[in-house]
């Protein structure tokens, strides 16, 4: 049960007012700003840009500022803010094929037609303190690097060409469009895609890690990571055809994973699939860590563990419905804890009355 609590108006203000003082910090220091933010806190507005399903890195800087660096919170805001925005049409499907790229490797070829570029990646750092970031300056300009030829082929279409890899689904599956449709279950793989693309990195990161470890049987590999620049077009009625709007960063993942096969299907290989804003990385490839394992009763394996869970795993991968139910604990609940208390109180003195009772047939019996 909810309790709706007034009063305590003035409390409220000037609670506001201690978290603007407490938002801004040292007066004494100059304030953070937002294309900093932007420019320099860039994977954080990448997730809150994903998960607020909203690619605006200027607002989700934003809602990074405004939360005080609090992500869920900043993914709050932009969700928020999205809600109010007018919906003109629907964009066409992103050609990642023809994606303009900053980074693509592959951990299952290493030559592979395009070549392999690290990009800008932590992977090959040392994870020390870097100390010489206490003091400002400017890092050293990075050296030119050769582009990466347009279109780069897909690492399936190699494994395609022996019919080794499941092929891709027959048509076009129908988007879902969870902003405006609840998610039901069974969920199309198209819903359960975008429900994990909103959802929450940590959620999936430790669902997807969680199949690594034997709940959920999956040892992939990273057929492919790209990152980079893509079109968004869109069909405007006027004209009757396709214009593009501009470019928007994306990263992507396809892990590829063995499948024994069965009565129907060849032992192949068979997908899972992670698309994020930005250099969101880690999310990704949880994400596709998570969707093949999502895919268990499609394939005809058995469902055992937490990440084949449908239900599960979609109820509760979305990190503003987490938020909203722990912290509605901060609420107050006080007729609630009252009626609790005192049926507390009615259960123990039963409880002791019939004690009391049956020590005192005890002793008559004696």
């Amino acid at each position: 049960m909810y309790v709706a609590a007034k009063g305590g108006e003035a409390a409220i203000e000037q609670s506001w007012r201690l978290l603007a003082a407490e938002r801004r910090g040292d007066p004494a220091l100059a304030e953070l700003s937002v294309a900093q933010i932007r420019s320099q806190l860039r994977l954080a507005v990448d997730r809150v840009m994903s998960e607020g399903a909203l690619y605006d890195p200027e607002l989700a800087a934003l809602a990074v500022k405004q939360a005080s660096g609090d992500l869920v919170e900043a993914i709050f805001l932009l969700r928020a803010y999205r809600t109010t925005l007018p919906r003109f049409g629907n964009s066409l499907p992103l050609d990642s094929a023809g994606m303009r790229l900053a980074r693509r490797i592959s951990a299952t070829f290493k030559d592979v037609p395009g070549g392999q570029v690290l990009g800008p990646t932590p992977d090959y750092t040392q994870r020390l303190l870097d100390f010489a970031l206490l003091a400002d300056g400017a890092p050293p300009p990075p050296q030119a690097s050769e582009p990466l030829p347009a279109p780069v082929p897909r690492i399936e279409t190699l494994l395609a060409q022996e019919g080794l890899i499941e092929p891709p689904p027959a048509g076009d599956l129908e988007p879902a469009d969870l902003t405006r449709e609840p998610l039901l279950f069974p969920a199309c793989r198209p819903a359960r895609l975008q429900a994990l693309a909103r959802g929450d990195e940590g959620w999936l990161l430790a669902l997807g890690y969680s199949t690594q470890r034997g709940y959920g049987n999956a040892h992939p590999f990273v057929g492919e990571i790209r990152r980079g620049w893509v079109a968004v077009q869109f069909i405007a009625d006027e004209l009757g055809l396709a214009i593009e709007l501009g470019e928007i960063e994306i990263v992507e993942c396809s892990l590829v994973s063995q499948f024994a096969g069965n009565d129907r299907t060849p032992p192949q290989f068979t997908t899972g699939y992670g698309l994020a804003f930005g250099g969101a990385e880690r999310k990704s490839i949880a994400m596709a860590l998570v969707d093949r394992a999502l895919r268990a009763a499609e394939l005809g394996e058995p469902v055992s563990a937490p990440a084949q869970d449908e239900e599960f795993v979609l109820a509760h991968a979305d990190s503003l419905d987490a938020s909203g139910f722990v912290q509605h604990l901060k609420l107050p609940h006080y007729v609630d804890f009252q009626s609790e208390l005192e049926l507390l109180r009615r259960l123990r003195a039963a409880q002791a009355a019939g004690a009391g009772a049956a020590r005192a047939d005890g002793q008559e019996a004696a």
